[in-house]
């Protein structure tokens, strides 16, 4: 408090309204090959048309994986995507042989020499339809193809006019000239009207300099390096009179590559982006259809991190085209045998066939985009301590049939080994059916709504909790923090997601020690609320004359 040196009124607030926030919980991540997008750097989308606005549509080598993509946010509309490509051979057109810009962060960072004027927005051989047009100035105005698109010719903006400056204006046009891209060749994307010099602003205050004008706006194009000309562009624009007889500049870029799929270690670059949960937000990481290398390094992301749940599908080969269910049982179980004990990952049964709206074909893709889904929606339609799985909650979309839709027997199979099973019922359709984590070890945290329960928790509380560093460990701070985690427990108790629990906080763990080491210590028991997996209908039949009274003891 503190302390008046004359008379007066001293008035203060203390807040202690401090509350645990809800968060969300079904935010989904994953690592695709696709055909354009930027690469190794985080794309948050929220619907499929914004899966293909920013990665382009599937195609024979890329769908199950961009299926996976897909198939979550027809449960969810939060996931953040990272495309991987291959670093080796993937390349952006260019105005050259093409050149390797993975990202925006890659471009603002070090633009690439000896790449032409321009180059396509991402890598792959998309960017090989691309054509810009610059017509520089008044003079290459006239009979110029795209003239027809603006209303004057490019002279002198009023910026530079103000500085004694001229002709700095040019426009932009860029196109899909071979008609990869839209479908129809020739197709205008994008027009911009910008300038050549480096200060110069629109009358609104926007940025005119066609360098960056180009990296904020355009979907398609990168600039790297300048026209020759007298003067120089890029230049301040006081004073600078620029050279007003260029032609039109037209070039077609070329030397695009998409190189192979993409490895392994080139999906773990991706993957490491999910690495740090201080900084990225993710609950429900999803493999798509990666290999046994991918499906470990999930795991190992998800156990690192401790918000988080992996999902894993088998290998296309263990399950499609395998004629015996048998052999497919034990191509599953084998696969994931291999992989470690964690309650942070979440195993199924195999693929899907469903239809691709895009190429008018039916493709196979594996189940762990809808079994993360499933958990999604769970969080939309009840809490994240609910289990996914059953006829409530864990239908599965757009199933055409199931690659492996195993039998009681190879149910109880996969089940002993921590398998969730994804089945087809006649007339019910296809659900998930069962909900267990990969964790070898029977515990509570073998069920996946356990899990996702004390994932709610300990993020919420821990973050609530950060209001109480650097704060005294005192008996003032320990009840702030009572008054802040009872209610929230509470909460969640009215909500079935525990049956009772406990906090400790206080003298018995806040030692003298505890203070001396600058720590501050809660404890926090939960009795978590267990979903039913076994059910046992007991029917008696009795004589006429009997009593149930008799015999129901």
């Amino acid at each position: 408090m503190a302390f008046q040196v004359s008379p007066g009124v001293l008035v203060q607030e203390k807040d202690l309204t401090s509350i645990i926030p809800s968060l969300s919980t079904s935010i989904g991540g994953i690592v695709i090959a696709s055909s354009k997008g930027q690469a190794n750097t985080i794309v948050e989308v929220s619907s499929e048309r914004d899966l293909v606005n920013n990665f382009g549509i599937p195609d024979n080598t890329n769908a199950s994986s961009w299926y996976t993509a897909a198939n979550f946010l027809k449960y969810s509309g939060a996931l953040k995507v990272v495309r991987a490509i291959d670093e080796t051979a993937a390349l952006n057109a260019s105005g050259s042989a093409g050149v390797l810009i993975d990202n925006d962060d890659i471009w603002e960072n070090s633009i690439p020499t000896a790449a032409g004027n321009f180059a396509a927005r991402s890598p792959g051989l998309w960017g090989n339809s691309l054509k810009v047009s610059v017509c520089p100035s008044a003079a290459a105005f006239t009979g110029w193809a795209h003239a027809s698109l603006f209303d004057v010719a490019p002279g002198t903006s009023e910026y530079a006019s103000a500085r004694g400056g001229a002709n700095d204006e040019m426009y932009i046009v860029v196109s899909d000239e071979d008609g990869d891209i839209t479908g129809t060749a020739g197709t205008i994307l994008e027009t911009f009207i910008v300038s050549k010099a480096y200060d110069a602003k629109s009358i609104t205050g926007e940025g005119m300099y066609y360098k960056d004008k180009l990296f904020r706006s355009s979907e398609y194009i990168y600039w790297m390096d300048h026209e020759t000309a007298s003067p120089a562009f890029g230049g301040a624009v006081k004073g600078v009179t620029y050279d007003a007889t260029q032609v039109v500049y037209d070039l077609s870029l070329a030397g695009g590559l998409d190189g192979s799929y993409p490895t392994s270690g080139d999906f773990k670059e991706g993957l490491d982006l999910f690495d740090d949960p201080d900084t990225v937000d993710v609950n429900l990481l999803m493999c798509g259809p990666g290999d046994q290398v991918h499906a470990q390094n999930i795991i190992n992301v998800c156990n690192s991190r401790k918000d988080c749940v992996g999902f894993i599908s088998p290998l296309f080969a263990d399950v499609v085209g395998v004629t015996s269910s048998a052999t497919q049982t034990t191509n599953i179980k084998t696969y994931f045998d291999a992989l470690s004990s964690t309650s942070y990952a979440v195993f199924d049964s195999g693929w899907k066939y469903q239809y691709d709206t895009y190429n008018d074909v039916f493709r196979w893709v594996p189940l762990n985009g809808d079994v993360a889904g499933t958990c999604a929606s769970t969080d939309n339609v009840s809490d994240p301590w609910f289990s996914p799985a059953g006829m409530s909650r864990g239908n599965i979309k757009s199933v055409v049939k199931l690659a492996f839709n195993p039998k009681k027997n190879e149910r109880d199979t996969l089940y002993k080994a921590r398998i969730n099973p994804v089945v087809t019922f006649p007339g019910m359709g296809t659900v998930l059916w069962g909900d267990k984590t990969a964790q070898a070890k029977a515990s509570a945290f073998d069920r996946i709504n356990v899990r996702r329960l004390f994932i709610t928790l300990e993020k919420a509380i821990a973050q609530a909790s950060r209001a109480q560093l650097f704060e005294f460990n005192d008996d003032i701070t320990r009840a702030n923090f009572l008054a802040m985690t009872n209610p929230y427990l509470r909460d969640v108790q009215g909500r079935r997601g525990i049956t009772d629990f406990k906090v400790v906080c206080d003298t018995s763990n806040n030692t003298g020690d505890v203070i001396d080491r600058n720590e501050f210590r809660a404890d926090i028991y939960i009795k978590p609320a267990r979903s039913i997996n076994f059910i046992t209908l007991t029917f008696v039949a009795t004589r006429t004359g009997v009593s149930f009274s008799e015999v129901g003891a």
